[in-house]
């Protein structure tokens, strides 16, 4: 055998390299957050559509902590319609990653004489949208309720507005709702007195819906003619009825 071939092989009793160790995403996003300065980092998210800065917050801590600052997530979820600024905190973060225009509403006070098929004309909206978004059975159920939340048809008039976000327990849906007039109304009432009131509307809608067999918005309609007095609510439901029941067998 050849010594100097030998010499020159390889020298199989020899250890094998290490393997190289597999990088690690966390500390290379740690890293690159060492070398982008905070403020830059802030500049960059809250210009990412609502969805993508949800992804970006699972990147790393810090990527984290901006994504899911306050600031941070009412600008990109204001970005895509111009709104200037939302007032008031959701009821979880997930209100924020849905940035579509069912999530803004328009704020119409109900006044003396209002129905659907008219506010749904001054609105350009359909009927069925608003009765929609706003759990509604029928066209009555406008006249139990003091306000309407008004589809977004058109998102240039959110172009530099104000919108509150608010629970709005007939619609029952969060929306962040926009006031033409300005602002919410003063009006304000304690929970413990908004609440029992509700309670006491509620006994009384159901008595009153159980007695005339109709759905909710019916009976809802029959109080508020009747100014909340159930008695007069089923008079005034049986003159109807009976009026109606005349024209039938004529």
């Amino acid at each position: 055998m050849d010594s100097r071939g030998a010499a020159g092989g390889p020298d199989s009793s020899s250890p094998a390299d290490p393997p190289s160790p597999e990088p690690d995403p966390a500390a290379a996003a740690d890293a690159m957050d060492a070398r982008l300065p905070a403020d830059l980092l802030r500049a960059v998210l809250q210009r990412l559509p609502p969805i993508d800065l949800a992804r970006s917050a699972c990147v790393c801590r810090a990527w984290h902590a901006v994504a899911s600052d306050r600031a941070v997530l009412e600008a990109a979820f204001c970005a895509p319609w111009g709104v200037r600024r939302v007032v008031g905190e959701p009821a979880t973060q997930a209100f924020w990653r849905a940035a579509s225009l069912g999530r803004f509403a328009l704020s119409h006070a109900v006044r003396r004489g209002d129905n659907v098929p008219g506010v749904a004309l001054k609105y350009s909206v359909q009927v069925t949208d608003i009765k929609r978004f706003n759990n509604m059975m029928s066209d009555h159920g406008i006249y139990s309720r003091e306000r309407l939340l008004i589809p977004i048809s058109n998102a240039e008039i959110l172009l530099g507005s104000t919108c509150y976000i608010e629970m709005d327990h007939n619609a029952k849906r969060e929306v962040a709702v926009f006031y033409p007039e300005g602002r919410p109304s003063g009006k304000t009432e304690s929970l413990a007195n908004i609440a029992s009131a509700e309670r006491r509307s509620r006994r009384i809608l159901e008595s009153v819906r159980r007695s005339l067999h109709v759905d909710d918005e019916t009976a809802a309609y029959y109080l508020s003619v009747s100014e909340g007095d159930p008695r007069a609510a089923m008079m005034e439901y049986s003159e109807d009825l009976r009026w109606e029941q005349q024209r039938a067998g004529r």
